[in-house]
């Protein structure tokens, strides 16, 4: 039996949760991170991504690319709140959770394709986040996990992507190895 395995991400999670708080960030470059010069940036809208800002990036670094950015701190409880709420209605439905991160999950959907399109299954289970939660959310299909969350990534913002078994090699043959999760730089 081929295994299903489903990666949802939250897009920009931070960002959306804030731009659900304050619909004025909606569209603008949106920075979130600590405090000073000396913070990190925790998270970003696409928006300043375009001018070069992204995830772990010194603050400092951040504001010179970008200094229209609108630099919020963050609201960690609201980010827990509605994290909470993606995995209720995940768990409500599908059979194998496991939560990987804050705004991240694996679901193992092998054997479902014998009652259900897994694909079509999938792209209602994102519009029920959408529509219940307010927050974009993408996803990859693949037979495994690694595959699932490249999927993923390509996929973003606010898509959907499956890998059938057959395509597999000819999905991940152009990209960069420095897609694949955990490959940094130095490796890549």
């Amino acid at each position: 039996m081929e295994r299903t395995i489903v990666h949802l991400d939250l897009d920009t999670f931070f960002v959306s949760v804030e731009r659900l708080m304050n619909s004025a960030l909606a569209g603008k470059p949106v920075i979130i991170g600590g405090a000073g010069d000396r913070g990190v940036v925790a998270s970003c809208s696409y928006e300043a991504r375009a001018f070069g800002v992204h995830s772990a990036m010194p603050v400092k670094m951040a504001k010179y690319l970008c200094p229209q950015a609108l630099f919020i701190r963050g609201d960690y409880e609201q980010y827990e709140k509605y994290s909470a709420m993606v995995t209720g209605i995940i768990q409500e439905l599908a059979p194998v959770v496991e939560k990987a991160s804050i705004d991240e999950h694996y679901l193992d959907l092998t054997g479902m394709d014998q009652f259900f399109d897994c694909l079509k299954w999938t792209t209602e289970l994102k519009a029920k986040i959408k529509r219940n939660t307010g927050l974009p959310i993408s996803f990859g299909m693949s037979g495994n996990k690694t595959v699932s969350k490249i999927a993923t990534g390509e996929s973003k913002p606010n898509g959907a992507l499956e890998i059938k078994p057959e395509n597999v090699r000819s999905f991940l043959n152009p990209l960069s190895v420095s897609k694949i999760p955990m490959v940094g730089e130095k490796t890549s």
